[in-house]
């Protein structure tokens, strides 16, 4: 079969299930700081340059406050993720808040903290200003609509519900200066698990043409253009990584001949990418529960499509390694299924794997982005532990599993009285 690498082994995941049962995330920890590190190096050459996490990829607080030790900041787009990163100490425009249909109270607490805001609307305009007042720094989100394409997990942009048409955002800059701003930002994002580099020089070229035409025609100085997430990660065997190295250098011959020496000059670059950084140094460890042999041949898990739902969404790809079996020749074709009562809770259809056996760990590979992240708890079923791999080699469990007793916490099983 063909293999992907493991910062592990049979023999470490055995000790570890000793004490945490399977299913369960674990995170590499090395490798995630590495990569941080490469993409702030990769950007060294644009002052200012700042990695906004977006938390909503892997939502640990561990997690997070370990890339804002490297330097990261935080996407957050909603409260919770806010209250997140402020109860870890990250506040300020260390914060980016970037929301789709969002409520007041949102936008007061991303207000009180310091964040800098990240508008999705003009109508919300007015809607910040008379609900919390307009911030000295604020930010609109971009569609282009046709002018760009995006990709299949993002959709084409003219058929998505985020951002300004490109004449709002004249009006809506003109408006939040009026009402008192007098700092800005201009953003978009407009595709997601993107592999061809070429796609974001294209974005940053779009947007830089875009903050010269908004300085001639408002007399406006934008700070800083944040050009989103979206990097991509190769799931499958035969596709490659991106190169940051090749993105910057495209980007900074764009800057260089847009941007540099301009009455804009100097205009920093923000980037807001989640699955490259964590995506590829995450992993589901499943154990084989069931095997059965009908029309198919199924392989049974403990893990299920509330644990990593991408596969049953999105029809992704996610590699799969069976510890100890690594070497061995792919012989047989399976799903790969959980045990949730829909038929589209399968992690791999028609796989070629090697023989798997009840008691066989299976591991899931590039799961560290949207993978716990959207669970869920249909059929009753518990959220996953998720764990750390340190650099010392030791394992720190960082969210424990959820019991019965935090799914039935919400409920009330007291008869209801009911007036008449």
């Amino acid at each position: 079969m063909s293999n992907r690498s493991l910062p592990f082994d049979k023999a470490f995941i055995d000790r570890v299930k000793e004490q945490f049962p399977t299913p369960f995330y674990i995170y590499d920890e090395a490798a995630i700081r590495q990569c941080a590190k490469d993409l702030i190096k990769a950007f060294d050459w644009c002052p200012g340059f700042k990695e906004y996490f977006a938390v909503k990829a892997t939502p640990n607080p561990r997690i997070v406050e370990m890339l804002a030790g490297e330097g990261f900041g935080a996407d957050c787009s909603s409260l919770a993720e806010l209250i997140l990163c402020e109860r870890i100490g990250i506040s300020g425009e260390e914060l980016m808040f970037t929301s789709n249909n969002t409520l007041s109270g949102d936008y007061g607490a991303a207000k009180r903290m310091g964040a800098v805001i990240n508008l999705d609307d003009i109508s919300h305009i007015d809607y910040l200003n008379d609900s919390v007042g307009m911030p000295e720094l604020i930010c609109f989100r971009y569609n282009p609509g046709p002018l760009r394409s995006g990709n299949v997990l993002i959709g084409e942009p003219q058929e998505a519900k985020y951002g300004f048409t490109k004449e709002q955002l004249f009006d809506g800059y003109a408006r939040a200066k009026e009402l008192g701003a007098t700092r800005f930002g201009l953003h978009t994002m407009v595709a997601s698990n993107e592999l061809n580099p070429q796609f974001f020089v294209d974005t940053a070229e779009m947007l830089f043409e875009l903050v010269v035409e908004l300085h001639e025609k408002l007399d406006i100085q934008i700070e800083f253009v944040n050009l989103g997430g979206g990097m991509g990660i190769p799931y499958k065997p035969d596709e490659s990584p991106l190169s940051l190295e090749q993105i910057s250098s495209g980007m900074k011959k764009v800057y260089d001949k847009l941007i540099a020496g301009t009455p804009v000059d100097p205009l920093t670059i923000y980037l807001e990418n989640g699955r490259i950084i964590t995506g590829p140094y995450g992993y589901l460890v499943t154990e084989v529960v069931h095997k059965k042999d009908i029309y198919k041949q199924y392989v049974g898990v403990d893990a299920c499509m509330s644990n990593l739902m991408r596969p049953g969404m999105y029809g992704a790809y996610h590699h799969i390694s069976v510890l100890g079996k690594e070497n061995e020749e792919a012989n047989t074709v399976v799903d790969i299924v959980g045990s949730l009562c829909e038929n589209n809770d399968k992690f791999a259809i028609d796989r070629e794997m090697p023989n798997m056996e009840i008691g066989d760990i299976a591991v899931i590979h590039d799961a560290g982005a949207h993978g716990h992240a959207m669970g869920f708890q249909y059929n009753g079923k518990l959220r996953s532990a998720e764990l750390l791999l340190r650099e010392d080699g030791t394992v720190e469990q960082i969210r424990r599993a959820e019991t019965l007793e935090d799914y039935f916490a919400t409920l009330s099983f007291e008869s209801a009285c009911v007036a008449k």
